[in-house]
């Protein structure tokens, strides 16, 4: 089944819409407090952001499709609320705690004094690894043919369909970065090197616009085979 969020190269979705005002950050107040709110969980500690990527993922198909972008952010967000055990379904509804009693996690809020700082500092995924990459700039690389997470049936992955089983030449190498395949579903960070492999569109698309054009991708070792 094709996982919903993939939407990559997919033919039928129509065309993708513009804001009537590209100058603004946020198109409505309500999406800069649906950013707000996310980073604000995210601080909580409970999970990281390859999870909360997968919790986006996770929704019903029919509301994927259906929500807008910051809408998925909401609705992701309350799934993982719930799921974690830090709000009710009843309190998310209520808009309001329901438990009145103070919260363990309050010392870990992130106070409004905290925020520029927490958001310039970034949250970098790049880790020390004892391994040795095992790709060097220039090779021949194969994606693997199945777009999945190897581990966990139906979870989540950074690999997209359009480009599995498809040939390219690794243009970069990042060093070793966590591995959003394992880090989603808390089985450790599992570092593994990352590369950006250029593939030229007549090998993506059975149309391409011009036999200049390329793609470039960043893609974790495990996703890769010798070409």
């Amino acid at each position: 089944m094709t996982r919903i969020h993939d939407m990559g190269g997919r033919f039928g979705d129509g065309p993708v819409p513009r804001e009537a005002d590209e100058s603004k950050v946020f198109s409505t107040d309500w999406h800069a407090r649906a950013l707000a709110l996310t980073v604000a969980a995210g601080a909580l500690g409970k999970w990281n952001i390859d999870a909360s990527r997968h919790g986006r993922e996770r929704l019903p198909p029919a509301d994927y499709a259906h929500y807008s972008y910051y809408e998925k952010w909401i609705a992701g967000l309350a799934k993982m609320l719930v799921e974690h055990g830090i709000a009710s379904a009843e309190e998310i509804t209520a808009g309001r705690s329901l438990a009145g009693a103070p919260d363990e996690l309050t010392a870990r809020c992130l106070a409004g004094e905290r925020v520029v700082p927490v958001m310039k500092s970034g949250g970098p995924s790049a880790r020390a690894s004892d391994a040795a990459p095992s790709f060097a700039i220039g090779a021949q690389v194969r994606v693997r043919p199945i777009a999945g997470n190897e581990t966990v049936d139906g979870g989540h992955t950074r690999l997209p369909a359009y480009v599995a089983g498809r040939t390219g030449t690794v243009v970069l190498h990042h060093g070793a970065h966590v591995f959003p395949d394992s880090n989603a579903h808390f089985h450790g960070e599992a570092p593994q090197h990352l590369y950006t492999v250029a593939f030229v569109a007549s090998e993506l698309w059975q149309h391409a616009e011009s036999p200049d054009d390329e793609m470039r991708l960043d893609l974790w070792e495990s996703y890769l085979v010798p070409a």
